[in-house]
């Protein structure tokens, strides 16, 4: 029998200790006298928040540029951003006015509904073909009957300001990290910074530099949108081929026109799919936006929160979902339409080269003057609007009614045998002896750079005074992601292996991939009130994604040989499944718990409306109180376990594969 290798049996032993630690530690140091290796004292935190607020009220009052106050400049950028906006508004919604607030008088009205359905069916005509004209009309269609149209808009006005400036920041951004390596060194952390900080945190500072209103929501849209624009436009021009670059310099191109004539358009379909992104990451704020005043269907969706109306936001969250199958399928054709196409008909008239702009033209103007004696032409009537509001409410009162006993004997079971175990565990474990851990685990699967990563964030955290919200956050993220991976590594392997299975999957999973993080909360808090139960099954449903797809493409990619081979050697379908496929597919099982672990520490500011009480509700708090200082120290420790989280995951998945051999072993 093989023996166990020292360095497993010394981490067995730490191990325990760490299991005794939690169980005993806080008796030990009280009965020693020295509780502060259990609790940090509040007199050895660094006031980093304080210094932080301090910085912010400086700079909104005092800080200048010559005789130009900094508040000055963002409110000129605030102008500049809001103008397009209101136009588009105007155009999709309020219609153009004359005048401000209460007093302005309506000089146009807006596109009709039959307009602006006809566009986008016009527009995803020319992108592919009549199935995608159908597939976004019908979309739009679906906003009017179901009386979602006017906030639809209001939120398609914000995404069409928000997505060009956040794509052609990203493009720009991404060029230069491209052309210069150390601006690039230097941005790569601050890109990871920018997708691992809840955007709650940074919404003070927004709201003190560009006051309440639509211009701060769509800042903190474009701040959200714009990291992966700047990878993936990195990336896409690093991939042009060399040839294509030799071709530019033989041709004398200048350093301007070998950016804009070569790589640029060289790399244009890889740069829509970075648009894409931001389109998608657009509409994923518009809840969180609507905190801050952008309105729209956001705001439906937390309004129906607040008043625990799961019919109204569950309408207004599908919309969103609609809103952005509509959007998402009319980038992605456009990204793959080959701009190139020789137009025929060149001597033709403008009328012929352009079909479709001509029938909108003749639709709007018909819709104009005809609407104004039959109204129906230009605003859906509310006589014909339908709502399944209803339905919704009451599903959940005759679950509530009926089944009131059997889910609240869920709810204990998990608190009795999962969550308040863990809780005690996180909460007893010295700080000393978790930071050891966290030094000694980086050590061993990554080396010392990623042992003094970890050393040097856990400490950050424990510093500015967050270490006990912190081990609340994580005992909740991780008692999320144990039970996500429990369901979904297994509906992941169960849909690699079952074509029927993995399409019924495919629709479930895309359908809570795109639901917004808000409605999950609505019917959870209906069905279990609020607290950290509720607060992970939240979690779960919005981070179960990852873990089922990752775990179905990893055993999806198994080479066919490989399985042939075990078949050959007399494997049953159970040995084929536990010695071949779950250690090949590993590496992609553990990054799809890893991007769950993201997942679920996005959702934790989130959960904080239904009753945490861990670094979700320190941002959220920070938030309601305009206390800068205390929602960004809180954001960077969420950040901060996110990067632990990503570094020691990926080199463990890294590790794997080398012991495989999937990836050769660098010294």
């Amino acid at each position: 029998m093989r023996k166990p290798a020292l360095s497993t049996l010394v981490w067995i032993g730490l191990c325990l200790i760490t299991l005794v630690l939690a169980q005993y530690g806080k008796t030990w140091s009280k009965s020693l006298d020295i509780g502060w290796i259990i609790k940090y004292p509040s007199w050895w935190v660094i006031p980093i928040k304080d210094n932080i607020s301090n910085g912010m009220k400086w700079l909104i009052e005092d800080a200048r540029i010559g005789s130009v106050f900094f508040i000055d400049i963002t409110r000129s950028i605030s102008w500049l951003i809001e103008q397009p906006y209101l136009l588009v508004k105007g155009f999709l919604s309020v219609g153009l006015l004359d005048g401000v607030g209460r007093n302005a008088t309506q000089i146009l009205p807006p596109l009709s509904w039959i307009v602006v359905i006809s566009g986008i069916s016009a527009l995803g005509h020319y992108a592919k073909d009549w199935k995608l004209a159908v597939l976004v009309g019908s979309c739009f269609l679906y906003l009017s009957v179901f009386g979602q149209w006017d906030s639809a808009m209001i939120t398609l006005a914000s995404v069409i300001i928000a997505v060009p400036l956040g794509a052609i920041g990203g493009l720009l951004l991404g060029i230069t990290a491209y052309k210069h390596p150390r601006f690039d060194r230097l941005l790569v952390p601050v890109l990871d910074l920018m997708q691992t900080i809840p955007i709650f945190a940074y919404l003070v500072p927004i709201l003190f530099m560009f006051g309440f209103g639509a211009v701060s929501a769509l800042v903190a849209t474009i701040i959200y949108a714009m990291p992966p624009m700047v990878r993936i436009t990195t990336l896409a021009l690093r991939n042009v081929p060399p040839e294509i670059c030799d071709f530019g310099v033989m041709a004398g191109c200048t350093e301007r026109q070998m950016t804009w004539k070569i790589l640029v358009p060289s790399a244009s379909q890889s740069l829509m799919l970075g648009v894409n992104q931001v389109i998608m990451l657009s509409l994923n704020m518009v809840i969180i936006a609507s905190m801050i005043g952008a309105g729209g269907l956001g705001f439906d969706v937390l309004a129906a929160l607040r008043r625990l109306d799961i019919g109204g936001g569950f309408e207004a969250g599908i919309a969103i979902v609609v809103l952005a199958i509509a959007i998402d399928r009319l980038s992605q054709a456009i990204a793959r339409k080959n701009t190139n196409t020789h137009r025929e008909h060149q001597d033709a008239s403008w009328l012929k080269q352009h079909p479709r702009s001509v029938i909108i033209i003749v639709i709007l103007l018909v819709t104009f003057f005809i609407g104004q004696l039959l109204p129906f032409l230009q605003t859906w009537p509310e006589a014909w609007t339908l709502t399944t509001g209803t339905i919704w409410n009451d599903t959940i009162k005759y679950l509530n009614i009926n089944h009131f006993d059997q889910f609240e004997a869920v709810k204990i079971f998990f608190l009795t045998y999962l969550l308040l175990p863990l809780k005690r565990f996180f909460l007893g474990l010295p700080w000393p002896w978790s930071i050891a851990m966290l030094i000694a685990l980086g050590w061993r699967i990554g080396g010392w750079k990623l042992a003094l990563l970890n050393g040097a964030l856990s400490v950050l955290i424990l510093v500015t005074g967050m270490w006990t919200k912190a081990m609340i956050t994580v005992y909740l993220c991780g008692a999320a992601v144990v039970v996500s991976s429990a369901i979904g590594i297994p509906i992941g392997i169960w849909a690699a292996l079952n074509t029927k299975v993995g399409r019924v999957v495919g629709v479930v999973i895309d359908t809570l991939q795109t639901l917004p993080s808000f409605v999950y909360l609505i019917p959870v808090v209906m069905l279990f009130r609020i607290g950290d139960f509720t607060a992970m099954v939240a979690i779960v449903l919005y981070a179960l994604t990852p873990a089922v797809r990752y775990a179905s493409h990893g055993i999806r990619n198994i080479k066919p040989e490989l399985i042939e081979a075990g078949i050959v050697s007399g494997c049953t379908p159970r040995q084929l499944l536990i010695r071949i496929r779950l250690p090949l597919a590993l590496p992609e099982i553990l990054l799809g718990i890893n991007q769950t672990i993201m997942l679920a520490l996005s959702m934790v500011v989130i959960t904080a409306l239904v009753g945490t009480r861990d670094l979700g509700q320190e941002v959220y708090i920070a938030l309601t109180k305009a206390d800068t200082g205390r929602g960004i120290v809180a954001g960077l420790a969420i950040a901060f376990i996110a990067i632990i989280a990503d570094r020691t995951i990926s080199a463990s998945a890294k590790h794997v594969r080398q012991r495989f051999g999937m990836e050769a072993a660098h010294g």
